[in-house]
């Protein structure tokens, strides 16, 4: 009897999606959610006339403008040799979802930056009769006119459709990934909605607590919303594994069988579960002065979902047993892109705070005014 030996081979694998594509899905869906969360108080405001939805708004609309501008130089990063980025527009590729993104994310980033303007052209106005050092500066960016709610809901609208064209694009171009079970799933995309909502308004929380005099009424609204955000969060969470463990939709029975033999994967999904469900208890039971703790839990929970799907996916080999080993560089192509990153969105935050006039609304005199003194210094 002949015997026959088959030696198999596999080659282990880098991480192709490095920290930076993590910091951009991160930034991009805290964008998008803090849009969505700033429209009920600017472009909607008829309908919903209580004080706070502008309260809120305004403070949502600073983590859409800061989070929206850092994004797209965190995903230039991920390119490893950001000139390539032109390529997207020199060859017409629209079966590629990336192609479509270098279209989309534009698009979202120029009707962002005419929507905040839109909203803020009354703060503008109104400092300018009251800066008599910047007063004509003012007056020129708010181009003679104060509140316009036409040009307000005009470029709501336009902007809004920017943000559902990024959202698709940002979901679907990780799902359409069909050699990754964990990525190849049709819930995900849903997924990275519903935590993008949850942290942005984590992050309104957080800034309300810094930048805003810490306004109960905000803080209370926010965290109300923030419950209902987390509560989707398990809903599509609980779909995905039910999904998983009975085999009725075979993605994702096979990305289940994919980490289910991980004891770190296990862990993964236990701490998936307490940050989404310890800030939902909090915010529920003490939705007034605990919105800093429940707001850095869920900026932490949709940062570490991206980087558990992305970094984590990656680690779950195409061929072959076990899983790769990830260690997090020191270098800009790890920790130190990632403080960057954060760098940057704080710079864009001081300044933007810095130059922006304080409301006219009384209730809100203190608003930006701590950040306003750190950029003084």
């Amino acid at each position: 009897m002949d015997t026959s030996i088959v030696e198999l081979i596999n080659v282990t694998r880098e991480v192709a999606w490095l920290p930076w594509a993590v910091q951009y899905f991160f930034l991009i869906g805290l964008s998008v959610g803090g849009l969505l969360l700033s429209l009920p108080g600017y472009a909607f405001a008829r309908t919903f006339a209580h004080g706070g939805w502008r309260r809120l708004g305004r403070l949502a609309l600073l983590v859409a403008l800061t989070c929206g501008l850092a994004a797209p130089v965190a995903l230039l990063s991920d390119l490893h040799q950001p000139g390539r980025f032109w390529h997207f527009y020199v060859v017409f590729r629209p079966s590629s979802w990336m192609w479509w993104g270098s279209v989309f994310i534009p698009f979202y980033v120029a009707g962002l930056l005419a929507y905040g303007w839109a909203c803020f052209r009354e703060e503008l106005q109104e400092h300018g009769r009251v800066d008599s050092r910047l007063a004509a500066l003012y007056r020129l960016a708010a181009l003679g006119g104060g509140r316009d709610d036409r040009l307000i809901r005009a470029t709501g609208l336009v902007v809004l459709t920017g943000a559902a064209l990024v959202a698709l694009y940002t979901g679907v171009e990780v799902a359409v990934v069909k050699a990754r079970p964990l990525w190849h799933t049709p819930i995900l995309p849903l997924q990275f909605l519903t935590t993008a909502l949850a942290g942005a308004a984590g992050l309104v929380l957080v800034l309300n607590r810094f930048a805003a005099g810490n306004d109960r009424g905000v803080e209370r609204l926010a965290n109300r919303l923030l419950a209902g955000f987390l509560g989707a969060v398990m809903l599509f969470g609980g779909l995905w594994l039910a999904l998983g463990l009975s085999g009725i939709e075979r993605t994702h029975a096979e990305a289940l069988e994919s980490v289910a033999t991980s004891e770190a994967w296990r862990v993964t999904a236990l701490w998936a579960v307490l940050a989404t469900v310890v800030p939902f208890a909090i915010a529920v039971a003490k939705p007034v002065g605990s919105g800093l703790l429940t707001g850095l839990i869920a900026v932490h929970g949709a940062w570490m979902f991206r980087w558990t799907v992305f970094i984590g996916g990656q680690t779950v080999p195409k061929t072959g047993a076990g899983f790769y080993e990830y260690a997090l560089p020191a270098g800009p192509d790890g920790l130190l892109g990632i403080v960057g990153t954060a760098g940057l969105w704080l710079f864009l935050l001081l300044v933007i705070t810095a130059f922006l006039p304080v409301p006219p609304d009384p209730a809100s005199r203190l608003m930006s005014r701590p950040l306003r003194a750190m950029a003084a210094e």
